[in-house]
C-alpha cells in the first residue's frame, strides 16, 4: 500500500527486549484464542482486543512517567502513515456507500455475471484483482475498487462472502508484490542495490506458478455454484464510476485523488439518474464514513501499540535472534524472510517493515553472498505474504470494513498469500531460480 518513504520515528531508547512483544501476544490471545474457544469471531470485538493490548503496552513500557508513555503511544497512533491510511479509509467509505446508493454495485455485478459463468466468478475476480493491483501498485486501492463488487456477487449467487473477499485480497497482494510502482518494490530494490526489473524476474518465476495454482483452486472452490440470478440489461452509466476509478488508478493517479474523483462521478451519475438528490448524496457519504469508524479506531490503536513494541526493543530482539545463528546462504535467506515477516507482524505495514529490515538484510546478504536480486525478492515477497494475512493489517481490515464479516473469516480463503509463502520457502530450499543463486562458499 502507498506510504511515505521518508517516514520518521523516534529511535528506540532501549536494548533488545523480548517482553516488548507482550502486547502483541495479548492481542492475539484475546482476539484469536478467545474467538476460537467461543466458536464465534463476533464474541470478541477487535476494537476491545486492541484496547486491552494497548493498555498493556502503555503499562509495561519503559518510557518513564505515565504521561510520557501515553505521549509515545499517541506518536505511534498519529504517525503519518497511520493518518494517511485513515484518510484513505474515510474516502473509501464515502465512495463505497455513494456507489452503492447510486446503483453502481448492482450494475457492475450484473455486468460481471453477464460475462462469467457461475463456476468461474471467483477465479474471474481473482484475475481481475491481479491485473488491477499490478497496474496500480496498491493492494488497498484494488480492494476498495473490487470488494463491493465481490460482496454483491456473493449476495446474488450464494457464494460465501468471505470466499469472494479472500479472492479480492489474494489478487490484490499479487500486484502489491510485483508491480513496478509499488512502494514495496521500490524500497526492497533500493535497500538491496538492484534493479526493479531484475527483482521482478525472480518474483515472476515464483509468483506466476503460484497465481495459476491459486486460480485453479478458486475454480474448484466455485465449482457447483448454482446461479439462479438472471442478468438484466447492463446500465453502463452506473458502471462508469468503477471504470473511471480503475482507469485513473492504472494511470498512476494518487489513490486519494482516485477516490475523490470516484465520489464526485458517482454523485453526479446518481443525481442525473434520479437515484438520490443532493441531500441523499450527502447522507450516503456520511453513512459511508461512519461505517469506517471501527476500522479507523482499530488502525489508530494498532499504530500506537505497535510503536510501543518498536520503542521498547521488541523488533530489535527479533532481529538479534534471527541473525545470531546464520551459517550458510540458505540460512541467510531464511533469516531475511523471517526478519521482514516479524517486522511486518509488529508494524502491520509492509513498506515500513521493509524500510526497517532492508539495511539489515543487505548486511546479511553481503556477508553470506546472497545475490541482491534474490534478497530483494525474498524481502518483498514475505512482506506481502504477512501483510496479506494478518487480521489487523489494512488489507483485511478494509475488506471486512466494506462488508459485514470479520477479518478472521476471510483468512481461510487467502489461498494466494499462503501458497506464495510456502512456494518461496521451497524456492529458498532448492535455490530456485538457480540463475540468480550464488555459490555458497560457507557450505
Amino acid at each position: 500500500m502507498p506510504t511515505r518513504l521518508n517516514d520518521s520515528k523516534l529511535p528506540a531508547n532501549h536494548s533488545p527486549n523480548p517482553w516488548a512483544l507482550a502486547p502483541l501476544v495479548v492481542f492475539l490471545l484475546v482476539y484469536l484464542v478467545v474467538s476460537i474457544i467461543a466458536g464465534d469471531f463476533y464474541k470478541m470485538p477487535i476494537t476491545v482486543a486492541f484496547v486491552i493490548a494497548s493498555v498493556v503496552a502503555v503499562i509495561m513500557s519503559k518510557g518513564g512517567k505515565l504521561n510520557n508513555r501515553i505521549e509515545q503511544f499517541c506518536r505511534g497512533a498519529a504517525n503519518s502513515n497511520i493518518m494517511l491510511m485513515v484518510l484513505i479509509f474515510i474516502l473509501a467509505g464515502a465512495f463505497a456507500q455513494t456507489t452503492k446508493s447510486m446503483g453502481a454495485v448492482d450494475a457492475t455485478v450484473n455486468l460481471t455475471m453477464s460475462v462469467l459463468p457461475g463456476n468461474l466468478l471467483a477465479a474471474g475476480i481473482f484475475i481481475a484483482a491481479c491485473f488491477i493491483s499490478i497496474s496500480v501498485g496498491t493492494s488497498v486501492g484494488t480492494i476498495v475498487a473490487l470488494a463491493p463488487v465481490a460482496v454483491g456477487i456473493a449476495a446474488k449467487t450464494g457464494i460465501p462472502e468471505a470466499l469472494m473477499l479472500g479472492v479480492v485480497v489474494s489478487g490484490a497482494m499479487f500486484g502489491d508484490n510485483l508491480s513496478f510502482i509499488s512502494d514495496t518494490t521500490i524500497v526492497a530494490t533500493r535497500t538491496q542495490g538492484c534493479q526493479m526489473s531484475d527483482k521482478f524476474k525472480i518474483n515472476i518465476h515464483i509468483a506466476l506458478p503460484i497465481a495459476i495454482i491459486t486460480g485453479i483452486a478458486y475454480i474448484i472452490a466455485g465449482h457447483g455454484v448454482n446461479v439462479t440470478y438472471v442478468p438484466t440489461e447492463i446500465e453502463w452509466v452506473k458502471v462508469m464510476p468503477y471504470l473511471v476509478v480503475l482507469v485513473t488508478a492504472v494511470l498512476g493517479v494518487n489513490v486519494m485523488v482516485v477516490l475523490f474523483i470516484g465520489i464526485l462521478i458517482s454523485g453526479i451519475v446518481g443525481l442525473f439518474s434520479g437515484s438520490f438528490d443532493i441531500w441523499g448524496w450527502n447522507a450516503a457519504m456520511g453513512e459511508g464514513i461512519i461505517d469506517m469508524g471501527e476500522l479507523i479506531i482499530v488502525t489508530l490503536l494498532a499504530g500506537g501499540m505497535l510503536e510501543m513494541i518498536r520503542y521498547n526493543g521488541g523488533i530489535d530482539w527479533i532481529i538479534l535472534k534471527l541473525t545470531s545463528h546464520i551459517r550458510s546462504s540458505k540460512g541467510a535467506e531464511m533469516s531475511i524472510a523471517g526478519l521482514v515477516s516479524f517486522a511486518d507482524l509488529c508494524t502491520a505495514n509492509n513498506t515500513i517493515a521493509l524500510i526497517m529490515a532492508g539495511p539489515i538484510a543487505k548486511d546479511i546478504a553481503d556477508k553470506f553472498q546472497v545475490d541482491p536480486r534474490r534478497s530483494a525478492s525474498i524481502l518483498d515477497i514475505f512482506s506481502c505474504v504477512v501483510q496479506g494475512i494478518i487480521p489487523y493489517g489494512a488489507q483485511l481490515l478494509m475488506a471486512a470494513g466494506l462488508s459485514t464479516i470479520s477479518p478472521i473469516e476471510i483468512m481461510q480463503y487467502l489461498y494466494y498469500p499462503y501458497l506464495l509463502g510456502i512456494g518461496t520457502l521451497l524456492a529458498i530450499a532448492f535455490n530456485y531460480p538457480r540463475k540468480y543463486s550464488k555459490i555458497d562458499k560457507h557450505t
